[in-house]
């Protein structure tokens, strides 16, 4: 019997995902779980195990297409000459057809927050997840997503003939929640784009096209227009930015999906928050010191003690201390979180990520080591799950393992602060009225100054200084 594979559906918000890269192309055989392709969402990359063994007969989405969770991508079984690829026998239709139900699978937990969507004043609706449906249905229709096929299924259950549809629900339908956090940031109506995605949704590059062509007119126009209601200053209008014609021998090649989201991310978090940075010198020389006495106790436990555990650990006692810093900004309300979720950006060959230690406070030394080892070598090779790079409430990037002497690094939001640590190196100090060589390293804080003013981000940058240069040994 053929098997269906299906785009699978990578965490609770999640509608859609972005074939990167087929590992095993039409013909070649597949063990079960081997991984079979590679995808993109708005969280995380990861490589999907096939769900059979067999050989793969059919490829239904190219590299690079987008389509929503549940849709049939592949199919494995039959023999290799019965195979056929989208390009050569797979009509343009059989990717928009609506999928077969596929049997119920264990789906990861979505959390409530993740660094990769908007600052708590404009949070996205959650996308739902379909339910698997009963035996003897069948989705109707070439046109359905998954979501639409979902309330057909629902309607059809209740034995009632289908309701006529909000328009709220017609948008959400053809857009994915990444789609409408981008229209509310531009103040753009979904319903004037012409989709070009499966049954007219509206994809990503539809509505970036659609507010490069039209939406800082319309923005600044609107901005103009509140803010003359406040009796404010109008914003001047920002012309868009320059075409760029590449010249002879330059090379061209599309953004990744991981790069175009972290370029939104950044942006967003720019236009977000008001950045400030303040840098503290921190000697090193104490921690160096347990570093080289313990660290042979920790390989025996399986961990490996870093400065990055000495100072994760710091972090987090300085979280309970100067609270603010381990907040949100909701519209006028600030939200003080409970949970210490320490997030720590990992450096990879196509981009970045920010895993997240839960409950960092719930743990010692030797288990932040573990955990942010694991972690580490996890995004590394795509094994990362959608919860585990959400919830962060406090973010600390490393650019000193790349020889950086200190960053300036932007706010992941929701967070309202982020630590950049510098390159630990010996340097001439003066102590005690004389010349010493010391481990010294510059630390980092970036905060918005929308709620940490500069007495209260001195204040936490003076108490990480102070523990981290005064570690009790017996601590460790």
């Amino acid at each position: 019997m053929p098997t269906d594979v299906v785009m699978p559906q990578m965490g609770e918000s999640i509608a859609e995902g972005t074939i990167v890269r087929w590992i095993k192309k039409v013909g070649d055989n597949v063990d079960r779980d081997e991984p079979l392709f590679e995808i993109s969402t708005d969280k995380v990359d990861a490589e999907i195990p096939s769900p059979a063994a067999g050989v793969v007969s059919e490829i239904r989405v190219k590299e690079g297409e987008t389509v929503p969770v549940n849709s049939v991508v592949a199919v494995i079984g039959g023999a290799p000459a019965q195979a056929a690829t989208v390009e050569s026998k797979t009509p343009p239709a059989a990717v928009s057809k609506a999928p077969e139900p596929p049997k119920p699978s264990p789906q990861a937990d979505g959390s409530s927050s993740a660094p990769s969507q908007a600052a708590p004043s404009l949070p996205a609706p959650k996308a739902t997840p379909p339910a698997p449906p009963r035996d003897a249905e069948k989705v109707a229709g070439s046109a359905e997503t998954a979501e639409t096929a979902e309330h057909h299924r629902s309607a059809s259950s209740a034995g009632s003939a289908l309701r006529s549809e909000t328009p709220e629900d017609a948008l959400r339908q053809r857009s994915s929640p990444l789609v409408r956090k981008i229209a509310r940031e531009h103040n753009v109506d979904i319903g004037q784009i012409r989709g070009t995605g499966l049954a007219g949704r509206v994809t990503k590059d539809d509505i970036l096209a659609f507010v490069g062509q039209v939406g800082q007119v319309g923005q600044v126009a609107q901005v103009g227009e509140a803010r003359q209601q406040r009796r404010e200053p109008a914003l001047a209008p920002v012309p868009p930015p320059p075409k760029f014609t590449p010249g002879a021998g330059d090379v061209v090649e599309k953004m990744s999906p991981m790069r175009k989201r972290i370029a939104e991310h950044m942006v967003l978090s720019r236009r977000t928050s008001a950045h400030v940075h303040s840098v503290f010198e921190v000697n090193f020389t104490r921690l160096a010191q347990i570093r080289e006495a313990r660290k042979a106790e920790f390989e025996r436990a399986g961990a490996k003690l870093t400065y990055m555990s000495f100072i994760t650990n710091a972090v987090v006692d300085t979280l309970r201390e100067v609270p603010i810093v381990n907040s949100s900004v909701d519209g006028e309300t600030i939200v003080y979180h409970k949970d210490i979720n320490i997030g720590i950006a990992v450096a990879l060959d196509w981009g970045l990520i920010v895993p997240v230690i839960r409950h960092a406070d719930e743990k010692n030394l030797l288990g932040l080591s573990r955990a942010i080892a694991d972690l580490a070598s996890r995004a590394r090779a795509k094994q990362l799950k959608p919860d585990e790079v959400a919830g962060g409430t406090f973010t600390i990037t490393n650019p000193g393992v790349f020889g950086a002497l200190f960053g300036t690094p932007i706010i992941n939001q929701p967070q309202v602060a982020i630590l950049g640590v510098g390159n630990v190196e010996k340097r001439p100090v003066v102590i005690d009225d004389a010349i010493a060589i010391r481990p010294m390293a510059y630390l980092t804080l970036g905060y918005d100054h929308r709620v940490i003013d500069g007495a209260v981000a001195d204040h936490f940058m003076s108490v990480l200084k102070r523990s981290l240069e005064n570690w009790d040994p017996n601590a460790v």
